[in-house]
Protein backbone atom coordinates (compact mmCIF):
# COMPACT_ATOMS: atom_id res chain seq x y z
CA UNK A 1 0.00 0.00 0.00
CA UNK A 2 2.94 2.32 0.57
CA UNK A 3 3.82 2.08 -3.12
CA UNK A 4 0.31 3.08 -4.15
CA UNK A 5 0.33 5.99 -1.72
CA UNK A 6 3.66 7.24 -3.10
CA UNK A 7 2.48 6.78 -6.69
CA UNK A 8 -0.68 8.78 -5.99
CA UNK A 9 1.36 11.53 -4.28
CA UNK A 10 3.72 11.67 -7.27
CA UNK A 11 0.91 11.91 -9.80
CA UNK A 12 -0.89 14.57 -7.78
CA UNK A 13 2.23 16.68 -7.18
CA UNK A 14 3.47 16.50 -10.78
CA UNK A 15 0.00 16.92 -12.34
CA UNK A 16 0.26 13.52 -14.00
CA UNK A 17 -3.30 12.42 -13.26
CA UNK A 18 -3.70 11.42 -16.90
CA UNK A 19 -1.57 8.36 -16.06
CA UNK A 20 -4.26 6.93 -13.78
CA UNK A 21 -6.58 5.58 -16.55
CA UNK A 22 -3.59 4.05 -18.34
CA UNK A 23 -2.43 2.28 -15.19
CA UNK A 24 -5.92 0.99 -14.45
CA UNK A 25 -6.38 -0.39 -17.97
CA UNK A 26 -2.98 -2.11 -17.86
CA UNK A 27 -3.82 -3.70 -14.51
CA UNK A 28 -7.20 -4.90 -15.80
CA UNK A 29 -5.68 -6.42 -18.94
CA UNK A 30 -2.96 -8.10 -16.90
CA UNK A 31 -5.53 -9.51 -14.49
CA UNK A 32 -7.67 -10.72 -17.39
CA UNK A 33 -4.75 -12.60 -18.91
CA UNK A 34 -3.79 -14.18 -15.59
CA UNK A 35 -7.32 -15.27 -14.63
CA UNK A 36 -8.34 -16.56 -18.07
CA UNK A 37 -5.10 -18.41 -18.74
CA UNK A 38 -6.39 -21.81 -17.67
CA UNK A 39 -9.86 -21.59 -19.15
CA UNK A 40 -11.36 -22.30 -22.54
CA UNK A 41 -11.41 -18.57 -23.33
CA UNK A 42 -7.60 -18.34 -23.41
CA UNK A 43 -7.23 -18.85 -27.20
CA UNK A 44 -9.71 -16.05 -27.88
CA UNK A 45 -8.00 -13.63 -25.51
CA UNK A 46 -4.56 -14.31 -26.98
CA UNK A 47 -5.77 -13.67 -30.53
CA UNK A 48 -6.72 -10.13 -29.50
CA UNK A 49 -3.10 -9.38 -28.64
Amino acid sequence: MDFLRELWAFMRARKKLWLLPIIIVLLLLGGLIVFVQGSALAPFIYTIF
